[in-house]
């Protein structure tokens, strides 16, 4: 292997000289002549990172001063603004360049009031949330018989008209995994759930909260946002538990109010800092969470964690005395969260990063986004073709002590960073155990108390390391790497 990747292994990547005055002790290596220079090779560098971050406080009091200073930061509204001001200066306290705010248009949401019963022989209150982005009820509200059906597919199946003039409630419940895979599956429900309704003839929509926790907690989360659409609701899973119990005891009927508005003259951004490389500073590696929260926690795990897992991680970088070859760039993303009226789809920060952007994709050697809590990291997924090879072998040899393998390729971009994909911009991810994220995800229960600082730093670790070895290196993710051996055909 000729490529300066692999030389890189054998020689030095960076030249920490007179580590022990710079560096913090913890990150200094044993020196015999105090004026000796350490030159340290490209994975031995990862190393002392990772081993750094497992201590390092950053993470930790980047989350607890956005949780804490601005509580919820719903897209577009006043804590969110105020929050990527306050971000912007902070990001350049620590030592990032070019730092800026990048807004676009958006058109919030905001939840005015919301309630549900339960009336009839067995009247009772409910524990609902208004979906985001749902129509506001009539000033009386909705109160109609309600049908109940366990799966959307039963929904699905229901006969056209079937719902006149009534309420469809969907049950269904969200499967808890590791890796998510059970939410991305039941996201459906809430997504499309209203609009099938609706086409069925029913004047609201309830469905089974999107959480795996058996509390009288709700998850909010967005919907399909129409003028036309029915009002949509989550309740929580003992409230789900008891309408079925109630239904079949005889007539179920709900009566359900919710207040939204929808400001046209709102507004959102992202917010933009970078770390330049020694050598080629055009060579961009991305990398991000996302700011804004839903109304009702503090955004805690959903996703201040995020931005502070990635923006620690490209801070220890940055306290090298040598910085890597390629520029590191944090993303601060808004309106991750909310939708705009169709048919403009999701993901507003992403998309008009991509946009703003897209004369830089082809200078963009890799991005990824952190936005899945705190847990572990447990599996990082490198893109197709770089799979048994050398750089996969120095990354398993950093990763593994703290509890990292190898799973299946990272197809493309995901996340916030998912527009950059179409402009060709490959991507990584990190898998992290979602086993009790939904339990909070979404909920009132989003806040600091819900992370480990311990698995908190185990993330800044196996970032810090991943962004080192791409950063001063020449990899190329849109190509194979030059040892990759395809497997034999099955």
């Amino acid at each position: 292997m000729k490529s300066s990747l692999f030389r890189a292994v054998a020689a030095s990547a960076v030249a920490l000289a007179a580590l022990a005055a710079v560096a913090p002790p913890s990150m200094a290596a044993p020196r015999r002549k105090p004026a000796a220079v350490r030159t340290l090779p490209w994975v031995e560098t990862a190393m002392q990172l990772r081993d750094k971050a497992l201590t390092d406080d950053t993470a930790w009091n980047l989350v607890e001063a956005l949780t804490t200073r601005f509580g919820p930061r719903p897209a577009g509204q006043e804590s969110e603004r105020r929050a990527a001001a306050w971000g912007a200066e902070r990001l350049k306290a620590m030592g990032f360049t070019n730092v800026r705010i990048e807004e676009f248009p958006l058109v919030p949401w905001v939840r005015v009031s919301e309630s549900g019963e339960i009336v009839g022989q067995f009247p009772q209150p409910l524990a609902v949330h208004m979906l985001g982005g749902s129509n506001s009820t009539p000033p009386e509200g909705v109160e109609a018989d309600a049908v109940i059906f366990e799966t959307l597919q039963d929904l699905r199946d229901a006969p056209a008209g079937s719902l006149n003039g009534k309420i469809a409630v969907v049950l269904q419940a969200i499967v808890r995994t590791q890796d998510g895979t059970g939410y991305g599956y039941a996201n459906a429900i809430r997504s499309q759930g209203p609009e099938i309704a609706m086409g069925k003839g029913a004047v609201a929509f309830v469905m089974r909260t999107l959480g795996t926790d058996d509390h009288r907690l709700v998850n909010t989360g967005s919907t399909k946002r129409t003028p036309t659409m029915i009002p949509a609701f989550a309740v929580s899973p003992p409230d789900a538990a008891q309408m079925r119990r109630i239904a079949r005891l005889g007539q179920l009927r709900l009566r359900l109010h919710g207040q939204s508005m929808a400001p046209a003259d709102g507004r959102s951004q992202n917010v933009v800092a970078e770390i330049r490389g020694r050598e080629r500073p055009d060579e961009i590696i991305a990398v991000g969470g996302h700011l804004d929260s839903w109304d009702r926690g503090t955004g805690a795990i959903d996703d201040a964690a995020g931005i502070a897992i990635t923006t620690a991680a490209v801070k220890l970088i940055a306290q090298l005395p040598v910085r890597p070859k390629r520029t590191l760039r944090v993303v601060w993303f808004g309106s991750e969260e909310l939708s705009q009226p169709d048919p403009t789809p999701g993901l507003q920060g992403g998309l008009h990063y991509s946009q703003d952007h897209k004369d830089e994709a082809p200078n963009h050697v890799a991005v990824s986004e952190s936005d899945f809590g705190a847990g572990r990291i447990w599996k990082v997924g490198l893109p197709a073709g770089w799979q048994n090879g050398l750089f996969q072998r120095e990354l398993m040899r950093v990763l593994a002590p703290i509890g990292v393998t190898f799973g299946r390729d990272a197809s493309t971009a995901s996340g916030d960073f998912t527009p950059m994909g179409p402009l060709g911009v490959p991507g990584w991810n990190f898998s992290q155990d979602g086993s009790k994220y939904f339990d909070v995800h979404h909920t009132p229960d989003d806040t600091l108390e819900r992370i480990d600082r311990d698995e908190l730093n185990q993330n800044v670790a196996a970032w810090a390391a991943i962004l080192w070895m791409i950063a001063d290196s020449d990899v190329d993710f849109r190509k194979p790497a030059p040892d990759y051996v395809a497997p034999p055909p099955r």
